[in-house]
Parts: structure tokens; sequence; C-alpha cells
């Protein structure tokens, strides 16, 4: 029997700013005009979003198949993205997007939907600052997984200009 490795779930460091903006949390590469900053020098992690509850989200750290092969970071994130249908009953173990610890098995989770950005003070914490909801500034200045399920906007103004349309 193999043994079961620590869970490592996927995460990217940015260097930049999470602020709150307008009531929602956004990040950028500069302080942003108009937004409190939250905190600086961040871990970003992709949540899961449950089927039947998809403002639940779960943050994978080891995915484990029927066969008992185990998977962790970016492995597994790559396999849960785009093989998972072949396997409904491999099991996810992470941390809830509220941080508890959670256990759950891969067809209860809606991949066909965007996961969620949550922002971490470190790679050690399993309880995020915050769920972001938007890039300001140039899609480039941010790490490509946030880059890919966030939608970039140009300046502070502008995501303001979102929230009152």
């Amino acid at each position: 029997m193999p043994a079961i490795p620590s869970r490592v779930p996927v995460g990217d460091p940015f260097p930049g700013m999470l602020s709150l903006l307008g009531g929602r949390f956004v990040l950028s590469a500069s302080p942003l005009l108009g937004a409190d900053i939250v905190a600086q020098g961040i871990v970003l992690r992709y949540g899961a979003r449950l089927l039947e509850k998809p403002f639940v989200s779960i943050v994978p750290g080891l995915i484990a198949l029927e066969r008992g092969e185990m998977m962790t970071g970016d492995a597994a994130w790559d396999f849960l993205l785009r093989r998972s249908n072949l396997y409904p009953r491999a099991e996810v173990y992470g941390f809830r997007d509220d941080g508890k610890d959670d256990m759950l098995t891969v067809k209860r989770l809606d991949l066909a939907i965007a996961p969620k950005v949550l922002a971490y003070t470190d790679a050690s914490a399993t309880v995020p600052l915050a769920e972001v909801v938007a890039l300001i500034g140039e899609a480039a200045a941010f790490p490509a997984r946030a880059a890919e399920y966030l939608p970039p906007v140009e300046n502070a103004q502008a995501f303001l200009a979102t929230l009152q349309a």
C-alpha cells in the first residue's frame, strides 16, 4: 500500500494587492484610488464549486482514485479539470471556502463553471481572506490561472461602473 502523500493545494503566489473596492475584493499590481488595501503578497487558490451548492467550493489538496492512485498540487488540479469525468467516484480531500476540512467525490462537483478564486495570507493558511471577483489592470500582471478564471478590468473606475450596471 503506497504512503498517503501530504495535501498540497494548488496555489499561485501574488505579490500585488488584495483590495476592497465597492464592497468587493479585487486584485491589482499596485494600489487603487479609492480602494482599501486588505493585504499585499498573498497566495491565490482555486475552489471547485459543489454541484448542489455552487456558492460553496472545495480547494483540493489531495485526490484519491478508486485504484489507490493519489495526486496533489498541479497534478491534482489538472486531473480534476481534464480527466475527472472518467472517475466520478474519485475522492477529493481539501478545505472548503469557509476553512473547514472536507472530503467529497468528484461527481458532487460542478466543473462546468469557473472555480472560485480565493486569497490566503500564506501557503499554510486554510481559511481564505476573501473571494476575489476581478483583476484590475493588465491580465499579464496576474498568475495565469487567476487571469483565466477572473474578468480583467482596465481600472478602478471601470470596475465600479460594472457594479452599477
